[in-house]
């Protein structure tokens, strides 16, 4: 059972957020917060510590890249998966670069979800 696991969700889209947490729920993983921004997330990362995060790249004020990057600096080892509607090669290559653990297209699949989330938490 993964109950302890937290993970935190950030997107731009209610609808993305509220179908990842169903997700997430159904695999008995807790989601501690969501966020709609980068901003938010850098803010929730600090406040909630989540053992990972999934965040949406194209965002508003702040994209997932620019947060990610902020959130390593906070703490090393962070574990993120980026996410995007967008398959776009550069997007993934720049996620990995810095830092990103995982990537994960829209829409969402749940047993790719719990491929990668499994992977993740394996590989800290």
């Amino acid at each position: 059972m993964n109950v302890r696991t937290k993970i935190m969700i950030i997107d731009d889209a209610a609808f993305m957020r509220a179908m990842l947490k169903d997700i997430l729920v159904t695999l008995d993983y807790e989601v501690v917060a969501e966020g709609s921004n980068g901003f938010e997330a850098i803010h929730l990362y600090k406040r909630f510590k989540p053992d990972l995060v999934t965040m949406d790249i194209t965002m508003p004020e702040m994209d997932g890249i620019a947060a990610l990057k902020e959130i390593k600096q906070i703490d090393p080892q962070a574990l993120v998966i980026m996410c995007s509607a967008m398959g776009q090669q550069k997007l993934v290559v720049d996620s990995f670069h810095a830092g990103a653990k995982d990537f994960l297209v829209k829409p969402f699949n749940k047993d790719r979800i719990a491929e990668a989330i499994r992977k993740v938490l394996i590989s800290k």
